[in-house]
């Protein structure tokens, strides 16, 4: 063994292992209370954004809009179901009558679900990946308010997905130029035309609006030309 091995004391590898194999269970038990859950609900679009974003502050009060605008147009909402935008975009559904998603995750300082989400259709997860899974395999679409690491994290999953055709493209929607074009232009000068990590038609995998009528007028017209099936 290294000396260095040696000379720290080791986890009891034999119980690791045997907790893992457990575990697989538990991981299996979360995948399918999600797809049974979700595959009852029918069309969805999954808006992501910052938990920090408070009642009052403008993108808040237009995730309300646009989450308000797409059940009006018969999609269900799909959200992380903790405060902030996903709150926002839980209580534009609520408000429209439309079918309202929480996929909320057992954090250390966060996060209760919202008052919005409708309670047949709150799930808890302990796995960010499991939960992931169920934000992509049943939104027929993507909107993406400001946010940080998290937010980002979700964005950049979908785009890649998208990019290696391990799902059917679908509209993804940036909210507010303001915050995003910074980023935007970074990936096309840097990541595309200097570096060229990215092809210019990887740039095209999404759109950036600032009204809730636009965002809405995006899935519309798309789904005129597009069938409505799951992902993957």
């Amino acid at each position: 063994m290294n000396e260095f091995l040696k000379k720290i004391k080791i986890r009891d590898w034999g119980e690791t292992r045997a907790h893992s194999s457990w575990q697989i269970f538990k991981i299996m038990a979360e995948f399918v209370e999600g797809f049974e859950t979700l595959n009852r609900i029918g069309p969805c679009i999954s808006i992501f954004g910052s938990a920090r974003t408070r009642p009052g502050d403008k993108y808040y009060e237009l995730a309300v809009r646009i989450a308000k605008r797409l059940a009006e147009e018969g999609f269900g909402i799909i959200t992380g179901g903790g405060p902030g935008a996903m709150e926002a975009a839980n209580k534009g559904a609520h408000l429209a009558g439309g079918k309202s998603v929480g996929l909320n995750i057992d954090l250390p300082h966060e996060q209760e679900p919202n008052p919005y989400v409708d309670k047949d259709k709150l799930l808890k997860f302990d796995y960010f990946f499991v939960r992931k899974v169920m934000f992509v395999k049943y939104a027929q679409g993507f909107v993406m308010m400001p946010g940080g690491f998290g937010t980002m994290d979700e964005c950049f999953e979908v785009l890649t997905l998208m990019q290696t055709r391990k799902i059917t493209p679908v509209p993804v929607v940036l909210v507010g130029h303001e915050y995003w074009d910074g980023l935007l232009q970074w990936m096309k000068h840097t990541m595309c035309e200097q570096y060229h990590h990215i092809q210019p038609e990887d740039l095209q995998m999404w759109r950036v609006f600032d009204h809730e009528d636009e965002v809405a007028d995006y899935f519309i017209q798309y789904y005129a030309e597009h069938r409505l099936t799951p992902n993957f």
